[in-house]
């Protein structure tokens, strides 16, 4: 069993993956911008802190690096051996609302177009 420490650690890492890749995205962004959530802070993971930062990422991010996924990976990998278009796996559970995953370099080549 992990410690809790551990487990943070762990979040922490992807939550500063994602805010790398929204500055490598938008590089004029600044630290008054956008940041990473601090331990235990509700709300998104990638604190949006400006308009600009907003109008150019309209995402709530909730970053979760858990093992517990492993049959939604399992489910992903199925999709991408379909064949050569861009894996979308949409799941769903009983009342609640359908979700698309798609990988993450995907969605900021998606973003990069858009800009």
């Amino acid at each position: 069993m992990r410690s809790a420490k551990s487990l943070k650690a762990k979040g922490k890492y992807l939550q500063n993956v994602v805010l790398q890749k929204i500055i490598d995205l938008f590089p004029y962004l600044k630290k008054k911008d956008i940041r990473s959530a601090r331990d235990s802070e509700p709300g998104s993971d990638i604190k949006l802190l400006s308009l600009t930062a907003r109008k150019l990422f309209p995402y709530d991010v909730e970053c979760k690096n858990r093992e517990e996924y492993k049959t939604i990976y399992k489910h992903f990998k199925q999709c991408q051996n379909h064949g050569k278009l861009e894996p979308l796996l949409v799941i769903k559970m009983n009342r609640e609302t359908p979700l698309a995953i798609i990988d993450i370099d995907h969605l900021f080549s998606l973003l990069e177009k858009s800009d």
